[in-house]
């Protein structure tokens, strides 16, 4: 008990040092990639047979019974466009993974090990045009990690959800006309879901990729902004020590703040409260998301 609060303590301090703990792994590319471990349920060795789920993606394995549960295994390595993984005659292991609510088993080459770093020391890749590729660490010895958008990806294999009810829709009708919201999210796909439901909600908004940038545009323009939507995971600082520096600020401290991640364990949601956000909302939810922005705006 003594030893998972320590955990649990230390994870905490994490968050309100603008770090992050990562685990690394290698694809079958034997590239060096990593990912946040606070998205990770279990590592397990993968079995040789999967059953096959038909008409679906070709990264899609098939389905593993986790706990009761029916997951999509997914072969990382061929999600991004590398070769597959061949998990039948070859060691391989599943990273079970929550995102966005939603739990799904990712194959990989070989676990490696676990790094802390600070968001200031990873780095959007500048002059690439790599998709599923959002941010780049360096380990101890100075490989490189590639951090990839595991929400792109996802959102080319098995789909998000990005549609506002119909119920949503009537109630909304309206209420978003002359308020304008501040986006800050590294994914490019999380961006254009949060503008596919602002532009139906009435809103305007602007969209900047980073929580340097977002907090340049503030000195700037505070007035005209009457809620900020950001994303926690990002490159040089991430939500949480943004919402605190927002908080900080003489001028613009009394903005609303909605952290909206695929972070989606409940912990992060008092994590939110702690750094001063006044919402969180789990990826990818429309309805949800739309009715506490209306909350929060009325």
């Amino acid at each position: 008990m003594a030893s998972s609060l320590d955990e649990a303590l230390q994870r905490t301090k994490l968050s309100q040092s603008n770090q992050m703990e990562m685990l690394t792994f290698r694809l079958t590319d034997q590239q060096l990639y990593g990912i946040n471990v606070f998205k990770i349920i279990e590592i397990i060795e993968c079995p040789r047979h999967i059953d096959r789920m038909p008409n679906s993606h070709p990264a899609v394995k098939g389905a593993l019974n986790f706990r009761g549960n029916a997951l999509a295994v997914i072969d990382l390595s061929e999600a991004v466009g590398l070769p597959a993984k061949d998990f039948h005659d070859e060691l391989a292991y599943i990273v079970i993974c929550e995102y966005n609510q939603r739990l799904t088993a990712f194959i990989v080459h070989s676990p490696d090990t676990l790094l802390t770093r600070s968001w200031q020391d990873i780095h959007k890749p500048q002059g690439v045009k790599a998709i599923s590729l959002v941010a780049i660490a360096y380990a101890d010895g100075g490989e490189a990690i590639m951090l990839l958008d595991i929400e792109s990806i996802l959102s080319q294999i098995v789909g998000i959800e990005r549609d506002l009810s119909s119920v949503v829709m009537k109630e909304a009708e309206g209420k978003g006309s002359g308020l304008h919201v501040l986006v800050v999210d590294d994914s490019r796909t999380a961006i254009l879901m949060l503008q596919s439901v602002l532009d139906r909600l009435g809103f305007t908004y602007t969209a900047l990729m980073s929580a340097s940038q977002a907090l340049d545009f503030l000195e700037k323009e505070h007035s005209r902004v009457d809620l900020v939507i950001s994303d926690i995971e990002m490159p040089g600082m991430d939500g949480f020590t943004f919402t605190r520096s927002i908080r900080e600020h003489g001028d613009y401290q009394h903005l609303k703040v909605i952290l909206h991640s695929s972070m989606s364990n409940p912990s992060n949601r008092v994590k939110a409260e702690q750094c001063g956000a006044d919402r969180f909302v789990a990826k990818f939810a429309p309805d949800s998301l739309a009715e506490e922005i209306f909350s929060l705006v009325r």
